[in-house]
């Protein structure tokens, strides 16, 4: 995937920005019980589809919950084109995925820690 445009970063972080904000506000009616981040979003070049990535706090099932939020595609995506129409002439689509970064960062930890703990061998 190439750089994106000032044009795409742009409309990324007012999706990103209005997103955040609906999760903070209706996120407990979406995902009950989880807190719910936009980690980032990607557009197309043509503004067309919007991929966001979220990541969840406060579940044991984040796959779950992101099936949970994927379920109301339509509802959140009506929701944010009230905010950015003053701002956009489309609202994109929707594609939510899981961002599992910290899970990964986590993982490389137990891994060095692992490691670490392991005798060493003489040179």
């Amino acid at each position: 995937m190439g750089t994106e445009s000032k044009r795409q970063q742009r409309f990324a972080g007012v999706i990103q920005e209005d997103l955040a904000a609906l999760f903070q506000r209706d996120g407990n009616s979406w995902a009950p019980g989880a807190f719910i981040t936009v980690t980032k979003v990607r557009v197309t070049p043509d503004l067309a589809i919007a991929r966001i990535y979220l990541s969840f706090l406060n579940t044991k099932t984040a796959k779950e919950s992101l099936k949970q939020i994927q379920s109301k595609i339509s509802e959140i995506r009506y929701k944010l084109g009230i905010r950015i129409k003053n701002q956009a002439r489309i609202v994109p689509e929707l594609e939510f995925f899981l961002d599992d970064t910290n899970e990964y960062v986590e993982h490389m930890d137990k891994l060095f820690e692992k490691i670490s703990k392991e005798p060493r061998q003489p040179d």
